[in-house]
């Protein structure tokens, strides 16, 4: 009796684990359903086509920082520049890729290689990537301004199109983070390459032991960051129409909150796609639509946007706590 005891308490025990590791998964969802709730509580109109689409107009750009951001966490690195990268490449696009395509081209490329020459400075040098992309996002920020010193320029007219598609049943927001969270799950989370992006954070160690060259893969993450960086700038400016040098300068604190809220760790590799798509739209909805039709002042929007994110992180520990 005591032998069958021990194996039901095993059983048990194996089935709260796994009932806590679905529920820590589907945190994410949860709190994206719940804000959809709340709006549609608070205004059943936005719940439609249009509102959709004005809701998360600003989403797409939103979450392509937040999948620029992952791939930095996924190696246990953390980019504080990303903001006024955003804005600079928007500051380019507006510009040079309007009015001189070739050399738009170009400067935007040059800007990844820099993204890759400091995923390896940060590696080889073994400098605190905090340090060093908060003196890069000075050097962004210093060349938008010089590029652009007040707001102006103009979107590429194919921009343009592209931003303001409007297909049939479904807004095109929702079908481009759709589309956007199933190419990067599928090449960081189901392709061997992508294994070994995610074991540099998870177990450097053990991947350098193998014979992959720990520099490749930081220089591959920081360069995925980069390339991520200049497709967020460029829906931005496509959503905008024009540019400014601070445009995306709150974007780094929105990246980090939505790799997190979509189920990220900043140690051990644990970074989640589709996850931080979830996130990147929950935060674009409860950044504006929420706080709005609940009619809280702009000034508290961030601190509620706070609040929020902490009631996640503190539902997450509180999960895993019930895992372990």
């Amino acid at each position: 009796m005591t032998a069958v005891s021990v194996e039901n308490g095993l059983k048990s025990s194996a089935r709260a684990t796994r009932r806590a590791r679905m529920l820590r998964s589907l945190l994410p969802a949860l709190s994206l359903a719940l804000v959809l709730i709340a709006i549609a509580w608070l205004n059943p109109r936005a719940i439609s086509y249009f509102g959709f689409s004005l809701m998360l107009n600003l989403a797409i750009p939103i979450a392509l920082a937040t999948i620029a951001q992952m791939f930095v966490i996924a190696g246990n690195e953390l980019d504080l520049s990303i903001g006024t990268f955003v804005g600079f490449v928007g500051c380019v696009t507006a510009t040079w890729l309007k009015d001189a395509p070739l050399l738009g081209v170009v400067i935007l490329l040059g800007s990844i290689g820099v993204y890759a020459l400091l995923g390896a400075l940060i590696h080889l040098r073994n400098l605190p990537s905090i340090v060093v992309t908060l003196g890069m996002s000075f050097v962004w920020q210093g060349m938008a301004i010089l590029i652009l010193p007040k707001p102006g320029g103009k979107a590429p007219d194919w921009l343009l199109t592209l931003m303001a598609f409007k297909p049939p049943f479904i807004p095109f927001p929702i079908i481009a983070a759709l589309l956007i969270a199933a190419v990067v799950h599928f090449g960081l989370m189901r392709t061997s390459y992508g294994v070994i992006l995610r074991g540099s954070g998870g177990n450097s160690a053990a991947l350098n032991r193998a014979g992959w060259s720990l520099l490749r893969t930081k220089i591959a993450l920081f360069a995925l960051t980069g390339l991520f960086g200049v497709l967020s700038g460029m829906a931005l400016i496509g959503i905008t129409t024009s540019a400014d040098a601070n445009i995306g300068n709150g974007y780094t604190l929105l990246s980090i909150a939505g790799v997190i809220l979509g189920g990220g760790e900043f140690v051990g590799g644990r970074v989640s796609p589709i996850g931080a798509v979830i996130g990147a739209l929950t935060l674009a909805l409860a950044a504006s639509p929420l706080l709005t039709f609940m009619h809280i002042p702009p000034d508290w929007q961030v601190a509620a946007n706070g609040a929020i994110l902490i009631i996640v992180l503190a539902a997450r520990v509180l999960i895993s706590r019930r895992e372990r």
